[in-house]
């Protein structure tokens, strides 16, 4: 290979294959070098925070063997690159065709190095990539469905007794609708931070993170969400969580055995209903007892142990328990269209148990069923779930 130096400039924010294809060409021509734009110059140039900090997509770059060294650009603007040049010293400059421009060009011209512009080309048997197109492409952001247990995670119910709240993370397969009890409010939270996907970090730390975004002292609405949502999110697999007149959950548990997710898959659905009406108050004539919470825990404990064991009319009879104990202690939960969807759904054969996510009032109907795949032929209306697994 020439000893020549290659120079490249970019951002590599949503590190993708077309940057590595790009990579490969330029190091064709010599030793590959590459100015990476800083956080701060991308903010101020395109206006939007990065997906990656600058010290995390340096480190991606420096990991690519096309790449000899890289660096954080120092300057600012579309010519940020001209410190890292200095630095450099190469023989040539190349730049994508959608990336060049006279100043770059008059620039080699005066410091005597050579110009190259490529084509942004894929990869043999690759489909085209750009950040442009990435961001443009729908949230991969999971959701997350309650089981059994929901509002156990809120002080106020737990300080009667403790016991375990069930979650499920959804793969986003199907549009997530606001107000439909899916946890949207903090998975809308997340977007803020992370808009496309989740880090890979450890799924509890990262949960507790969110948690704590949400809940920052100075939210306005005085609510605490509960630690359900977050987790249900951001753990993977099947996961329950259990709470003792605290707002974080003493211990967590999970089973990713994949013989369990996939019967939970093949006897899970969801049938959308109308969102939760603005302004509506599920709260609203609550009554908590210590013998309606005492239900509630032992309706989860049985929902878990139906589930290890997969046995489906246990976990049918379990399901159905923890939502009649969450309506008798949550009356408002039904409202608006809520009965009439149970009163439709709920004498099908195939259906063997139903509940609403969340706080309910709307959004959908969560429905244990003998066969999901077959339910949903039968009724085009009906969701499949896909749960998220690890490294997903």
């Amino acid at each position: 290979m020439s000893n020549k130096k290659v120079f490249v400039s970019g951002c590599y924010d949503l590190l993708h294959s077309g940057h590595v294809e790009f990579f490969r060409q330029a190091a064709s021509y010599g030793d590959l070098y590459v100015g990476i734009g800083s956080d701060k110059t991308i903010l101020h140039y395109k206006n939007h925070k990065t997906v990656y900090s600058e010290q995390e997509r340096l480190f991606m770059v420096k990991s690519i063997r096309y790449v000899k060294e890289a660096y954080i650009n120092a300057g600012d603007g579309i010519m940020d690159f001209v410190p890292t040049l200095d630095i450099v010293k190469p023989d040539i400059l190349v730049v994508n065709s959608d990336g060049g421009n006279d100043d770059k060009r008059r620039l080699c011209e005066e410091r005597g190095i050579e110009y190259i512009v490529l084509e942004r080309d894929p990869h043999e048997g690759l489909e085209a990539r750009s950040s442009t197109s990435l961001k443009k492409s729908p949230c991969q952001l999971p959701t997350r469905l309650d089981l059994a247990g929901t509002w156990i995670d809120q002080p106020y119910v737990s300080c009667h007794h403790p016991g375990w709240a069930i979650t499920i993370s959804l793969e986003p397969s199907f549009e997530i609708r606001e107000r439909c009890g899916l946890s949207t409010s903090t998975r809308n939270v997340i977007k803020r931070i992370w808009p496309y996907q989740l880090p890979n970090m450890d799924p509890e730390t990262l949960a507790r993170l969110v948690f704590c975004f949400e809940n920052h002292p100075e939210r306005e609405d005085g609510i605490i969400s509960g630690a359900q949502d977050a987790i249900g999110i951001c753990v993977p697999g099947l996961c329950r969580h259990y709470y003792d007149n605290h707002f974080w959950p003493e211990k967590i548990e999970t089973c990713e055995d994949e013989t369990v997710l996939e019967w939970l898959e093949s006897h899970l659905c969801m049938i959308p209903m109308d969102p939760r009406r603005s302004g509506c108050s599920v709260v609203e004539g609550m009554d908590i007892t210590k013998t309606k919470v005492q239900k509630l825990a032992k309706a989860a404990d049985d929902c878990w142990e139906a589930i290890m064991a997969m046995d489906l009319d246990a976990f049918a009879s379990a399901y159905m328990a923890s939502f009649n104990a969450q309506t008798a202690m949550f009356p408002a939960m039904i409202q608006g269209c809520v009965q009439s969807y149970i009163d439709k759904y709920g004498k099908l054969d195939d259906v063997l148990a139903w509940k609403m996510p969340g706080a309910g009032g709307g959004g959908y109907l969560a429905c244990v069923v003998k066969d999901s795949a077959a339910f949903c032929r039968e009724h085009p209306e009906a969701i499949s779930l896909k749960i998220r697994r690890s490294g997903m």
